[in-house]
């Protein structure tokens, strides 16, 4: 199967890839204080930040947590990292910088209350050393990530709070951008199983008690901008002939500026 390979929607660029709801971190339970008392850490009245032995880092617990949890995941929002999202906004300009100093940058959606990191590119378009993991989407999940765009933004239009999808309907979804010439029907239902779980784990579709039913992280209009999803469907098109269906009309730039050469997942995705 011919994966979507675009130079900026890159799957998992994380250090250690893993959900975004572990760890308590969707329940809101992603608590400094919280982390403090496991830890047994108490911070000194004359205002230290040293956290074990030798520690000359110079970051709060707190500020420590949310740059931790920026490398690991894919994006912080407030909706799925409640206190991370908090002391981001708070502490914004220290985090970009530790983030700079490892050739990453900080992009920050405060209308969609996301934030996520993305390779620093040089001036002079010189490459740094990367700790992103670089690997495309499959065709099966950019399709995924588009229709959930699509889905996000109809139901923010018609009023909705939240926008809600059912795995059985994400799979059917895929189904229809089935090639003619393919016959085996149940391997290409596996793969689209296996697509919605790979971008569940993204934190891009958040949990709900009903296990087959999801809902849409605002994070996605964030990190798919116009540009990138119309790359994105051109190259469906390219792949799949040409009768894959073109998305609605969106408005022309969702940020306000041109959208991030390497990322719109951050590079990423």
């Amino acid at each position: 199967m011919t994966d979507v390979d675009t130079a900026d929607l890159r799957r998992d660029p994380d250090l250690a890839p893993e959900p975004a709801h572990d760890s308590g971190i969707a329940s809101g339970h992603d608590s400094d204080g919280d982390l403090a008392a496991h830890l047994d850490v108490r911070v000194p009245d004359g205002g230290s930040v040293s956290l074990f032995e030798g520690d000359e880092g110079g970051l709060e617990l707190a500020q420590r947590h949310v740059l931790v949890t920026l490398l690991k995941q894919r994006f912080v929002s407030a909706r799925t990292h409640p206190r991370d999202w908090r002391v981001l906004v708070e502490h914004e300009r220290v985090l970009r910088s530790r983030l700079n100093d490892l050739f990453l940058e900080l992009a920050v959606d405060r209308e969609r209350e996301v934030a996520w990191k993305r390779q620093a590119t040089s001036e002079t378009g010189a490459r740094f050393p990367t700790l992103l993991y670089d690997a495309a989407w499959s065709r099966e999940e950019t399709i995924v990530l588009v229709h959930l765009r699509e889905r996000l933004r109809a139901g923010l239009a018609a009023g909705d709070a939240r926008v809600y999808v059912d795995r059985d309907d994400l799979v059917a979804h895929v189904a229809t951008f089935r090639p003619a010439h393919v016959t085996d029907e149940a391997a290409e239902e596996k793969r689209a199983r296996n697509a919605v779980l790979a971008v569940a784990r993204t934190g891009l579709l958040i949990p709900t008690a009903a296990e087959e039913r999801f809902e849409v992280s605002e994070a996605v209009e964030a990190l798919l901008p116009l540009e990138l999803l119309q790359e994105l469907l051109e190259a469906l098109r390219r792949a799949n002939g040409s009768d894959v269906p073109a998305a609605p009309e969106a408005p022309v730039d969702l940020f306000g500026e041109v959208a991030p050469e390497h990322d719109a997942s951050e590079e990423q995705a």
